[in-house]
């Protein structure tokens, strides 16, 4: 039987794959952070359809590159577990060239343990900047 996690734990393993995501995205490893994501999982980005499956989350973030975003920063504010399904709230910061803020927003995002680890299932964020025009 599978020992029992804390919340304390929890939070420390998200904080973990958080540091993976960050690491691998300033590499410009799309395919190491697809790794962080379940293999049923989902991103959910603004503006935009479901990005599901491994492969297709890696080629949004591969895009997401491309374009010029270059660093990401997390910040967790909320992580409440609830078995093998825990939900986190965040905030992040997106980067280009020499550190250049690209964007500011939340995060709200569904962990799943697989395998014994805590990997992104459901991935949602959005701005906190205006839309253009406003």
């Amino acid at each position: 039987m599978p020992k029992p996690t804390s919340s304390t734990d929890v939070r420390g393993a998200i904080a973990a794959a958080n540091q993976e995501f960050v690491a691998a995205f300033t590499r410009g490893d799309a395919a190491g952070i697809a790794t962080l994501y379940t293999k049923d999982g989902q991103a959910l980005p603004p503006n935009n359809e479901f990005v599901a499956g491994k492969q297709a989350i890696q080629a949004f973030w591969q895009g997401a590159m491309n374009m010029g975003i270059k660093a990401a920063k997390l910040e967790t504010v909320e992580v409440e577990d609830r078995g093998d399904i825990a939900y986190e709230v965040g905030k992040y910061t997106l980067q280009g060239d020499g550190g250049q803020e690209i964007d500011t927003g939340k995060y709200v995002v569904v962990w799943k343990q697989e395998a014994g680890q805590w990997k992104l299932h459901r991935d949602i964020w959005n701005s906190s900047r205006p839309a253009a025009g406003q």
